[in-house]
């Protein structure tokens, strides 16, 4: 079942999803699979398809890598934060913005599903950077996440588990080859409180906007 949403509502409205994480409701795998095959569309570069998605419902292995996530997620939030001028809705939301981040990484392990997709090779090996090389993952990432939104689900691309060591600490849980594959990110994923979810502020595109020069 989808949520009645135009294209531009589903573009508009597919936010970070921390508190309102439906912990206590299961994740079918067949959403998750529906939403993997929309996903798989995405473009990659010279058609390589060279990703693979990692799922986690055990909870051992969550926990596990819950543990390396908040570990992580301590020294990070305790980080001074970016000072904004008056006025902008950056600054405004930003104790929001921790607080909802720490919540997630006391509860990361609790979400009915875990999900990691990787893309294979190492950035530091690739001979056109690594722009190009999570060029070929993350458009699929995105697509993914705007599929779970418009089925009433949720997610928040989280990257704090990479650091220190712990993407391969999580990848020896999960069996995941580190030499051969990298990880693009640890997404928590659970049904949605609620589906009211509306544009979030941001800076006018006029104030982002160049033509033809800077």
């Amino acid at each position: 079942m989808t949520l009645d949403l135009s294209v531009d509502e589903l573009l508009t409205t597919t936010r970070s999803v921390r508190k309102r994480l439906d912990f206590d409701k299961p994740v079918p795998r067949e959403v998750l699979m529906e939403c993997l095959d929309l996903a798989l569309q995405a473009p990659t570069g010279s058609n390589s398809q060279g990703w693979q998605w990692v799922f986690v419902e055990d909870d051992e292995k969550k926990k596990a890598i819950g543990e390396i996530y908040l570990d992580n997620a301590r020294g990070y939030l305790k980080s001074p934060t970016p000072e904004y001028g008056d006025g902008d809705a950056r600054g405004e939301r930003m104790g929001a913005v921790r607080d909802s981040a720490s919540y997630l990484a006391e509860h990361m392990h609790e979400a009915p599903v875990l999900m990691i997709p990787c893309i294979e090779g190492r950035e530091d090996t690739q001979p056109l950077g690594g722009v190009s090389f999570w060029a070929s993952l993350f458009p699929a990432v995105w697509s993914y996440c705007l599929a779970l939104r418009s089925r009433g689900l949720g997610s928040c691309w989280t990257t704090l588990h990479l650091i220190r060591g712990g993407e391969e600490k999580v990848a020896e849980i999960l069996g995941i080859p580190y030499e051969k594959y990298s990880q693009g990110g640890l997404f928590p994923i659970a049904y949605t409180k609620g589906t009211d979810f509306k544009p979030a502020k941001r800076l006018p595109a006029e104030q982002l906007t160049h033509w033809d020069t800077w």
